[in-house]
């Protein structure tokens, strides 16, 4: 089925602020409350390791595609170093058109996912926009551990600001992003809220800096 993407105009910078130290750790004590382990990096290279430190050497690793991820040198890292099980190295191995199901279960349910979101609450809700929906099963259930590292813009008062976020500022960003990468564009396919974690599989990091969209 061929879909028409529609152009979603310029990003809103209305969602490039900030947020203060303050309002960050009000956000951890929210998401803490919900199940959430949540903390603040002092920096984007202490957020870094981090991720690293909580990942043992070995294990079986899979990077959600991730601005923030890449930004941080964590995907180079992961995929690359010969330090973990990369998911993403072995999904390259996969013929896409003849082994479609193999691909499919091997993201699915890793033992790690890392990544990131784009827009938090400040009461501890998380909003994760795709286009495609492949990193959302792992982050809502099937990933036995799931890291995402956010920068402080993402903060949101609410849940019809993060909404909004995704759609005025995150879409367009990698509507971008895609072009200059020689495709067509993207679009909004699928959302996942996350309002409670139940089995304490899900860490959340803030960076106190403006890292991916």
């Amino acid at each position: 089925m061929s879909i028409t993407l529609v152009d979603p105009g310029p990003p809103n910078p209305e969602f490039e602020r900030p947020a203060d130290h303050v309002r960050l750790v009000a956000a951890v004590e929210a998401l803490t409350r919900r199940g959430v382990k949540a903390q603040i990096a002092e920096s984007a290279a202490d957020a870094r390791q981090l991720v690293l430190d909580a990942i043992p050497e070995g294990a079986e690793v899979h990077t959600a595609l991730s601005e923030t991820v890449r930004e941080l040198g964590l995907s180079a890292e992961i995929d690359e170093s010969g330090r973990y099980d990369s998911i993403r190295s072995r999904l390259k191995q996969v013929d896409r058109e003849t082994q479609d199901r193999q691909r499919r279960k091997l993201g699915a349910a890793p033992d790690y996912i890392v990544g990131s979101v784009h827009a938090v609450t400040d009461q501890g809700d998380i909003i994760v926009g795709s286009g495609s929906g492949s990193q959302l099963g792992a982050y809502a259930y099937a990933a036995a551990h799931v890291i995402l590292v956010v920068g402080h813009h993402k903060l949101v008062a609410n849940l019809d600001e993060g909404l909004r976020r995704v759609r005025e500022y995150s879409l367009p960003r990698e509507y971008v992003r895609m072009q200059s990468a020689g495709f067509a564009g993207s679009l909004l396919a699928k959302t996942l809220i996350i309002h409670h974690e139940t089995r304490g599989r899900i860490s959340l990091i803030f960076v106190p800096e403006t890292l991916g969209f």
